[in-house]
Formats: C-alpha cells, sequence, structure tokens
C-alpha cells in the first residue's frame, strides 16, 4: 500500500509499509499488545482495590466519628441536666435566704427598734 504526502520541501510521494515484515515480528506484537492489555487490567483491578481500601476506611472513620458524636451529644445532654439542677438549686437557695433575711428582720431588727423606742420613751419619763 502506498500513502501520499505533500511534502513542501521535495514534493516527493513516502512509502509507509503497513503489514508486518514477517510472521515471527507479528507474533512479537501480539505478545506485547497481550502483555499491553494485561498490565492495564492489572493497573485497573490495583485502582479498583485500593479505591475500595479508602472507600473503606472513610466509611469506618466516618462511623467513629458518628459514635464519637452520639457520645458527646449523650454527654452534654448530662451536663445540661446537671446544670438545671444545679440552677434550680441555687434558686431555692436564694429563696430560703430571702425568707431567713426576712425572718431575722422582722424578729430581731424590727422589734429592736420598737424596743428602742420604747426604752427611749421610758427614759423620757423619768
Amino acid at each position: 500500500m502506498r500513502a501520499q504526502r505533500n511534502d513542501a520541501e521535495s514534493g516527493s510521494d513516502t512509502v509507509v509499509p503497513f503489514a508486518p515484515a514477517s510472521e515471527n515480528a507479528s507474533s512479537d506484537r501480539a505478545d506485547q499488545l497481550d502483555r499491553a492489555g494485561q498490565s492495564i487490567l492489572q493497573m485497573l483491578h490495583n485502582a479498583a482495590d485500593l479505591a475500595e481500601a479508602n472507600s473503606q476506611q472513610a466509611l469506618d472513620t466516618a462511623q467513629q466519628l458518628a459514635h464519637q458524636l452520639r457520645a458527646a451529644e449523650a454527654r452534654i445532654a448530662e451536663l445540661e441536666a446537671e446544670r438545671q439542677a444545679y440552677q434550680q438549686r441555687t434558686e431555692r437557695a436564694k429563696q430560703w435566704l430571702h425568707r431567713i433575711y426576712a425572718d431575722i428582720d422582722d424578729r430581731f431588727l424590727k422589734s429592736d427598734g420598737r424596743r428602742t423606742a420604747a426604752a427611749g420613751a421610758t427614759r423620757r419619763r423619768s
């Protein structure tokens, strides 16, 4: 077979061989092609295995993180419940302190003021 090529400098035709020179060369090329095909398939299998391993590792990591997140959320809920309980205790303590203060004020300070006033009136009379 002949292939024509326009060459700007020479203007000549070049013949490009199409068929292999011998049967032995053809066999070598077929073996080389088979090896290349097998090599490509092996690389594809390796890439798929690596992708599978990466995917599994990512899934395992995601599951671990999800478990840690659930544990953290549970701990947050516990701490929130404790905070609320302490806040209620604080409010009750404030109410008791106010009640005790009012009782002290009523029993001692107001009656002490009455006694002082009564004592002052008694001193004036004398």
